[in-house]
């Protein structure tokens, strides 16, 4: 398992609550290098406007690598999801998408993220197929994973927890689709985050793996158990990344290197 910090890109002029570290792009790929970190969790907002080539280069020369791209800041930032009731909000959210598609594949990450971009069903009971049909067809003809983070009730009416998102991947041509656990949305719907893990593993499922301690801080400023998850992960060969997406508090560079720092630690034990 391997070390991700979720970083803001450039065009983001908005700070993404969840994102770590400040000062400029190089800046906080320096940061995220120096405190230990291997990877990145790219969250951008107008992928069409970055330069994929230069970033990869910024990022390789801070010895760091791709770790994913985010889709959450979209939501955030410019009020895009999949399953707006909007049509035309809708339709520019779809193209977004093709577009982060994109721009993950050109810059190298292996997986897509998609959490609060999805939007909320308005109870349709459709929703979720219109979802699972769209992501798949957009995902069939790119290199990148699309994974699916299964987000707690109050951030989202549909994909809550593991079982509903094994449920959701099981439908037949969603093998491009895989699923992110996340600690602080299973602390709040899984009876058992272990078991979760373990579910997802079990099913060849489980590619990403977001870390926030149970108030969404850095980990160990809440009542997580790092150790039993870590543990659950390596029994079940997990070798993916542990990405860092939680709330920047009490200030992005503390945040960051306080999470590092812990996961460092977890990991040599």
């Amino acid at each position: 398992m391997r070390i991700a910090v979720a970083l803001q890109t450039p065009e983001v002029t908005r700070s993404v609550p969840v994102c770590l570290f400040a000062g400029t792009f190089e800046e906080r790929l320096a940061k995220a290098a120096r405190a230990g970190a291997q990877g990145v969790e790219l969250m951008t907002v107008e992928p069409a406007r970055l330069d994929p080539a230069r970033l990869r280069g910024q990022v390789e020369s801070a010895g760091l690598e791709v770790a994913a791209v985010g889709s959450g800041a979209v939501a955030f930032a410019a009020g895009l999801t999949l399953l707006a009731a909007d049509e035309e909000v809708a339709a520019a959210a779809r193209e977004r998408l093709r577009e982060l598609l994109a721009f993950a594949a050109a810059i190298g990450a292996p997986l897509l993220t998609i959490g609060s971009f999805r939007g909320w069903s308005g109870g349709d009971r459709y929703a979720e197929r219109v979802l699972g049909d769209m992501l798949a067809l957009e995902a069939a003809g790119s290199s990148v994973v699309v994974v699916l983070e299964m987000l707690n009730r109050y951030e989202s009416d549909l994909l809550n927890d593991c079982a509903a998102g094994l449920q959701f991947l099981s439908v037949e041509g969603r093998e491009r689709l895989r699923l992110l656990l996340d600690t602080y949305h299973m602390n709040v719907e899984e009876r058992s985050p272990a078991e979760a893990l373990r579910s997802a593993m079990r099913a060849g499922a489980l590619r990403h793996v977001h870390i926030g301690d149970s108030n969404r801080l850095p980990p160990g400023r809440g009542h997580i158990d790092f150790a039993a998850l870590v543990g659950v992960l390596r029994d079940g060969g997990y070798n993916g990344w542990l990405s860092a997406e939680l709330l920047a508090k009490p200030d992005p560079d503390t945040a960051g290197q306080e999470t590092v720092a812990y996961l460092r630690k977890l990991l040599a034990e």
